[in-house]
């Protein structure tokens, strides 16, 4: 599996050793999530996507399109269905939380590995 693969199954960006709080703020419900993506995009290094209330994904990671579809679990997990290219990604529920205009997505329900990005 290519190396963009892998960090795309976080969200879309690896991060280096397991996810911290360090004073991140847990997004428990849809609603709050929605308030924070509303009219935003996301962004890190060669990545740019928009999230909608919705239920879409769609965007750029390094130079391919990205597209998919999100839900929220009644348990607190934005759960999201990707494709990056033409290639499916598995399926994958995630703890979102914030700090700041910083958006932290962490796999596997919390316990995987984790993506930050900005939100402008």
């Amino acid at each position: 599996m290519p190396v963009i693969l892998i960090a795309l199954l976080a969200m879309f960006a690896l991060q280096a050793g397991p996810a911290r709080a360090d004073s991140f703020r847990t997004i428990n419900d849809r609603d709050a999530f929605v308030d924070v993506i509303r009219d935003r995009t996301l962004n890190r290094l060669g990545i740019t996507l928009r999230v909608s209330e919705a239920g879409q994904i769609i965007g750029r990671a390094f130079g391919r399109d990205v597209r998919g579809n999100w839900q929220w679990s009644d348990d607190g997990y934005f759960c999201r269905d990707l494709f990056y290219g033409e290639q499916a990604l598995e399926s994958n529920c995630q703890l979102v939380q914030i700090r700041g205009s910083t958006l932290r997505f962490t796999s596997d329900r919390g316990d995987g590995i984790y993506a930050d990005l900005r939100l402008r």
